[in-house]
């Protein structure tokens, strides 16, 4: 696949536009080695948690794709659309061209103007991460419903109330009310999932793109990979569904000004992917 056919390239995978073959007009999706987290004492941490690129973890392009092929598939068992269509490598697959949830600049005249590229949807069961720094109020852990947020994606990520994205024209009302729906029976699957094999998954974001064919349904795009979900181990739900392992499981950090989170307790993707691939 040649270089100018390239369509997207992200943190994490690459998309290229199928010119010729039994596919062409479908895009196909490659993943990477690349890996977010955050730099400590010199070290990468790798965390999905954290949108910065901090190093490589061989063969984890590889990893994410089978692990996005086995949701994606079990996804469709369920009858869940998604952009899917086909794994023709260790780490490619066939996707259905779309579009991701943006809106084109309006006043690009104005310095600092900007468009918006897509939207990433949040949703989580714990309040952790940039959730706890935002409402440090909160207790760490407490459990939150699979509460769904979204946001601008791009160098520096933005939450963005869903008022804001309806009056600005980016989506209307029943697109996002069918927007948080689909995010949350995707997040119930996967919970289950994970739950089957003894694991809990704290949270997770997941992108959603209009396919260009057929009439723009919204769908689920891009992945669902290691790279997307936060998991832990030793979860223990009291009746209101927090966990009550929380004192010996979250540690924060206030310096500087700025708050910090850590759940001890979370697992790294080696330690949870092979089970389901």
């Amino acid at each position: 696949m040649e270089e100018k056919d390239l369509v997207y390239s992200g943190k994490s995978k690459n998309v290229f536009n199928i010119t010729q073959g039994s596919h062409s007009g479908k895009y196909r999706l490659v993943f990477k080695d690349e890996a977010t987290g955050y730099m400590e004492n010199g070290k990468p941490v790798f965390d999905p948690g954290y949108d910065a690129v901090v190093g490589e973890i061989p063969g984890k392009g590889a990893i994410a794709c089978r692990f996005a092929t086995y949701f994606f598939k079990l996804l469709k068992e369920k009858g869940i659309p998604s952009h899917y269509i086909d794994t023709i490598s260790e780490n490619e697959m066939i996707i259905e061209p779309a579009e991701a949830l943006g809106f084109p600049v309006e006043s690009p005249e104005f310095a600092g103007s900007t468009p918006l590229l897509n939207l990433e949807f949040t949703w989580r069961n714990n309040a952790t991460g940039s959730f706890w720094r935002r409402y440090p109020f909160v207790r760490p852990c407490k459990n939150i419903n699979t509460l769904v947020e979204v946001w601008t994606k791009g160098d520096s990520d933005v939450l963005i109330t869903f008022e804001s994205l309806e009056h600005i024209g980016v989506m209307n009302k029943e697109e996002i009310g069918q927007s948080i729906e689909l995010v949350k029976s995707i997040a119930q699957i996967v919970c289950e999932e994970f739950t089957s094999k003894g694991f809990h998954v704290i949270d997770g974001k997941f992108e959603l793109g209009r396919l260009k064919h057929g009439d723009g349904q919204i769908v689920i795009i891009d992945e669902i990979s290691p790279d997307v979900l936060r998991v832990c181990k030793g979860y223990s739900p009291a009746q209101n569904g927090d966990c009550k392992t929380y004192k010996q499981c979250a540690l924060t950090n206030y310096s500087e000004g700025k708050r910090t989170i850590k759940n001890k307790n979370q697992v790294s993707a080696s330690e949870f992917i092979n089970i389901f691939l």
